[in-house]
């Protein structure tokens, strides 16, 4: 929930916001106040962060070109000769 604030001193507090473009500025529509101007997000603790588990996000992303490496040239070395 997002809590917004007018300069006239009303709050309201609002889970959903459609955010368009009014008098030259971006502003959420419902968060219009009484008094007729639009309110002000409050800043609150900060963006969450996501954290993706997929097992194909790992770390070690080497695996595949390992795989494709040794499809492509073999057992043998890039600059080794075919011999």
């Amino acid at each position: 929930m997002t809590l917004y604030t007018c300069e006239c001193g009303k709050t309201k507090e609002l889970s959903k916001a459609t955010i368009v473009y009014r008098d030259g500025a971006w502003v959420a529509k419902e968060a219009e106040c009484e008094c007729g101007l639009y309110m002000d997000s409050v800043p609150t603790e900060g963006i969450p962060t996501l954290q993706r588990t997929e097992p194909s996000l790992t770390k070690r992303r080497d695996k595949l070109w390992e795989g494709a490496k040794e499809k492509l040239v073999g057992s043998r070395g890039i600059n080794e000769s075919f011999d």
